[in-house]
């Protein structure tokens, strides 16, 4: 790239890039969903609480009207009790050969989606609290409807025998975030009828759960005994229908500053050149740090309170910002994501601009702050949680 004078680095004391997690979004995002749930409200901290921290969003969302948590693996739900949470905890997504022992000992309810998991958590030492799994039109996890009556006649033998303690039935619905989808429709009379095969096998699960964030805030004709909501609880309704605060900021500092003719090529490829004499800064980000490469030629950050374009291929740790005539410095922080409030992009921007959803934008950048040297992860809005587990 040519250039008119020269880079100019950052001194050695400049900040490092900054994940800011603020614990007042996601209690707030937590008493809305806790008012709009049929019944109880499950705080779903799966993938390290959708790249938030698992432990804080957990406590923060039992602070504020959840009252149980939920997750996928046991690897993930073992760290909550560690962490010395006594609340409900299910998890729902682990292969037949998972330790269902240490479930068990830990009381973690685990989910039944086959006859070999019944199988495999019934000859655990203990007694273990299930929560059949039915598929509701996802072809995914749970039960065929095929099967449903079988693992349903099943599980009823192995609770008289007292191997198991059915607790619940689960499913989930696959077009929530439209509602009035028919499919939406089918899943909600496939659970119906789900329930109606478990309790003619002499079943009666306390808890019977059926919508996530996008039917808890749409669809009240899927609340059962209660909701699992995650994504909400860190600002994102799939939906669209209901304003929630984003609970992630992340800024970065200007790592150097040149300015350039026009025509001057920037990044791999040589995909964007300038159109005029402009400033180009660098920022220590890219797709290793969980920023989305197939953003690149559209994304924009903000600096100095304006936004401005992400400019040539994002690397996988560097991205250049066009600055034009702003007169900024090495060293000063630009904001490339937050809830919006000062007219940085948000989770959705960068979804949209990625062509992507904003879980994958904000579990991406959580990955990286567990790294440890990538991002650095900054938590407020915690001091209301001192002592609380």
């Amino acid at each position: 790239m040519s250039a008119t004078c020269p880079t100019v680095p950052v001194p050695a004391t400049a900040a490092r890039p900054v994940l800011e997690v603020d614990l007042a979004a996601v209690g707030a995002n937590t008493r809305l969903l806790a008012g709009r749930a049929g019944g109880a409200l499950m705080a779903v901290v799966k993938a390290d609480g959708f790249g938030h921290g698992a432990v804080d969003v957990a406590r923060t969302a039992l602070a504020h009207g959840a009252t149980w948590l939920g997750v996928t693996a046991l690897a993930e739900a073992l760290p909550l009790r560690a962490a010395g949470l006594r609340a409900p905890v299910l998890s729902w997504l682990n292969p037949v050969g998972a330790d269902w022992a240490a479930a068990v000992a830990a009381e973690v309810d685990v989910a039944v989606p086959s006859a070999e998991h019944l199988t495999a958590v019934a000859a655990a030492p203990g007694r273990a609290r299930v929560h059949l799994h039915v598929d509701c039109g996802m072809a995914r996890d749970g039960a065929a409807p095929a099967s449903w009556s079988g693992l349903c006649a099943a599980a009823r033998r192995a609770e008289r025998r007292g191997l198991v303690e059915v607790v619940g039935v689960m499913g989930h619905l696959g077009c929530a975030e439209t509602p009035g989808d028919t499919c939406n429709t089918h899943g909600r009379t496939r659970f119906a009828w789900a329930l109606e095969t478990a309790r003619a096998a002499g079943l009666r699960p306390e808890h019977r759960h059926l919508a996530a964030t996008a039917a808890t805030l749409t669809d009240p004709r899927s609340h059962h005994t209660m909701s699992r909501v995650g994504a909400g609880l860190v600002g994102i309704d799939p939906a669209g229908t209901t304003a929630l605060r984003g609970a992630l900021t992340l800024t970065a500092p200007v790592v150097s500053v040149r300015r350039v003719p026009a025509g001057s090529s920037v990044g791999y490829g040589h995909h964007h050149r300038t159109d005029r004499a402009t400033h180009l800064g660098l920022v220590p980000l890219g797709y290793a740090d969980g920023l989305p490469r197939a953003a690149s030629g559209r994304a924009e950050v903000l600096v100095r309170g304006a936004r401005r374009p992400l400019v040539g291929v994002l690397s996988m740790d560097q991205a250049v910002v066009d600055l034009g005539e702003r007169p900024v410095a090495p060293g000063e922080t630009v904001t490339l994501l937050g809830p919006g409030d000062a007219g940085e992009p948000t989770a959705a921007d960068w979804a949209r601009w990625a062509g992507t959803i904003p879980h994958e934008v904000l579990t991406g950048l959580g990955a990286a702050t567990r790294l440890g040297t990538r991002l650095e992860r900054h938590v407020t809005g915690a001091a209301h949680l001192r002592g609380l587990v």
